[in-house]
């Protein structure tokens, strides 16, 4: 385990625990006031839950560190299929909450398959153009057919309804797309074909938008003004994200002293846990994890360059594209910025699916770091 400890990216690694630990520790603040009107449950119930979470995370962790990414192939087809499996079972057997019919009740975990999807289709798509590319594959519909799986998971994450997965993980797939390596000329095919279908799927979407989107969904939809709209739960959830940052000020009320988690952010541990953050850290905190953030995502496009073959760049810019989507869905939505679409802040919201997720791509991550170090290692002794 030393061995792996000092191939890996130390810097990603301490920032990663660094933001781990502080955002459990935001979790028992933000959800304390929830937790003690509850009575059956103890205060620290959400805070327990979250470190068993990051406990099993970490043990997925040091499994998948030890596995070469070249072993992904074996799994990856049938993963994909499996998560689009999952993802239409929902629909006979899944629990709704928030109006939103996306888990499975396991009694002592709700499985949120959506949030397996984004990264599986990562996984995925590594797989399958590491291998067109390989073998110089010059038909450009074979490019295509991975894109239009990612979309197939995202049509049925939308049709549940959720807008902020769905676009996630589209993002995730464009993202991919264009960071690749292929022949212009098939990559423009590609993108005259994907282009035509996504024209027609927005049609689709506009004509069918009664039926795919609750009436909640299309309230969210009307950011701008959300104080004008207090009364409205959209609104006043952004409105009191708003009162939350005004309190904190630079410095903070201090730790435990937020007002608005008084239950007047109803998903203060979740999706509003930066507004909390704020109220009680200070704003000068607040720019600090922003930077933080950037600090973070500087060390993966660093370690999606440095890689020495297609597979293991996509692995290390899937996940900086699902990092990023995630980090400016979330603050811009709470900002105003954005329609409020439910998207976690990575590291410091609550969440079980999320967080299992968010953990076992930055360890693959770590795992294309210590790929990348072992090869130079080897090209440096065999110059010799």
């Amino acid at each position: 385990m030393k061995k792996i400890l000092a191939k890996m990216d130390l810097w990603l690694l301490t920032l990663t625990v660094l933001y781990l630990i502080l955002g459990s520790i935001m979790i028992y603040s933000a959800s304390s006031i929830l937790t003690f009107l509850k009575q059956d449950v103890p205060s620290n119930y959400y805070f327990v839950r979250q470190l068993l979470i990051l406990g099993v995370s970490f043990l997925l962790s040091i499994i998948f560190l030890k596995i070469p990414t070249s072993k992904y192939r074996y799994f990856s087809s049938l993963a994909m299929f499996g998560i689009l499996a999952s993802l239409v079972g929902l629909y006979v057997s899944g629990k709704i909450a928030n109006g939103t019919k996306g888990w499975y009740d396991l009694g002592f975990f709700n499985l949120q398959p959506a949030e397996f999807a984004k990264t599986i289709s990562i996984i995925y798509l590594a797989v399958v153009y590491n291998k067109l590319i390989a073998n110089k594959e010059k038909n450009y519909l074979k490019y295509i057919a991975p894109l239009v799986l990612c979309g197939v998971a995202a049509g049925l994450v939308l049709l549940q309804p959720d807008l902020g997965t769905a676009l996630i993980i589209t993002g995730i797939a464009f993202g991919v797309f264009f960071a690749i390596p292929m022949p212009k000329n098939i990559k423009n095919q590609c993108l005259k074909f994907l282009g035509i279908c996504g024209v027609v799927g927005a049609f689709v979407l506009v004509l069918f938008s009664d039926k795919v989107f609750n009436e909640y969904q299309i309230k969210r939809l009307q950011f701008q003004n959300p104080c004008s709209r207090y009364t409205e739960s959209t609104g006043y959830q952004v409105c009191n994200g708003f009162i939350a940052i005004k309190n904190g000020g630079l410095f903070g009320l201090g730790f435990g002293n937020s007002t608005q988690k008084y239950l007047y952010l109803p998903e203060a541990h979740t999706d509003f846990i930066f507004p909390i953050i704020i109220e009680e850290l200070g704003l000068i905190v607040g720019i600090f994890i922003i930077i933080g953030y950037a600090f973070i995502l500087y060390r993966i496009l660093l370690i999606a360059k440095a890689s020495t073959n297609v597979r293991n760049s996509i692995l290390a810019y899937g996940t900086f594209i699902y990092l990023l989507l995630h980090i400016l869905i979330n603050l811009m939505g709470v900002l105003a910025l954005i329609p409020l679409t439910g998207v976690p802040l990575p590291f410091f919201s609550y969440g079980g699916s999320f967080t299992l997720n968010e953990v076992f791509m930055l360890s693959i991550c770590q795992r294309v770091s210590i790929e990348t170090k072992n090869t130079r290692l080897k090209e440096k002794i065999s110059a010799i």
